[in-house]
């Protein structure tokens, strides 16, 4: 496909442990500043979704990145982030809706991210 980047995430592996789905991303390559947390967040929000309509619990969530870096133009903003670690605010909740119960019935008002706060923007300019 035409495409600016190909994407980075290729892989998922699965399994069910008792009443846990588990699931290991693997990505060729991780641009730490930007793409691994979309990644990691929307891999993860995909865990609950299929865990919940699976009728199972979301388990435990494996990244695996090979060639993880950090642009040269992200440095500056990922130290100020690194620096806020004292001033976290409390972690979201992922809210689903318990309603769905097909996969392929989720829309965007299904999947919530609730009590999200942050430190204020830190600007990144993606790489390629």
């Amino acid at each position: 496909p035409d495409m600016a980047l190909q994407p980075c995430a290729y892989e998922t592996l699965w399994d069910v442990e008792g009443d846990h789905l588990n699931c290991m991303l693997v990505q060729r390559s991780g641009d730490m500043g930007l793409g691994v947390p979309f990644n990691m967040t929307q891999y993860a929000t995909l865990v609950y979704m299929i865990a919940h309509v699976s009728g199972l619990k979301p388990g435990q969530f494996t990244h695996i990145i090979n060639n993880a870096h950090i642009y040269e133009n992200h440095v500056e903003a990922l130290k100020t982030q690194l620096a806020r670690l004292d001033e976290a605010k409390p972690a979201p909740s992922l809210w689903i809706n318990d309603k769905v119960q097909n996969f392929y019935d989720f829309t965007a008002d299904d999947v919530k991210l609730e009590g999200y706060e942050h430190l204020g923007k830190l600007p990144m300019e993606v790489a390629v």
